[in-house]
């Protein structure tokens, strides 16, 4: 199962939010999501776990509990919604 986790602390690592998770069972991936223009993460993540039951228990051991100093958001991730593609960048 995937799980999204939101409001994460800028400073948050993958190492650190995969720690968090293991504490739940087996984590397959943890990876924080950076901005590809300046590097920062952008307060969010995604965690795979391939058990759904440790995931569930992830969810509800962690949903509004401090990680890196800020209460996160955690549930089950959704597809990516398709958006309209964007017009020209100008610069």
């Amino acid at each position: 199962m995937r799980l999204y986790v939101g409001n994460l602390a800028f400073a948050t690592t993958n190492d650190e939010l995969k720690a968090a998770f293991e504490a739940f069972g087996t984590v397959d991936s943890a990876s924080v999501i950076m901005d590809r223009e300046t590097g920062r993460s952008k307060g969010f993540g995604f965690v795979d776990m391939n058990n759904d039951e440790e995931a569930k228990a992830a969810i509800a051991g962690l949903d509004g509990k401090p990680i890196g100093g800020r209460n996160v958001r955690v549930n089950e991730a959704r597809p990516k919604e398709e958006r309209p593609p964007r017009g020209p960048r100008r610069f």
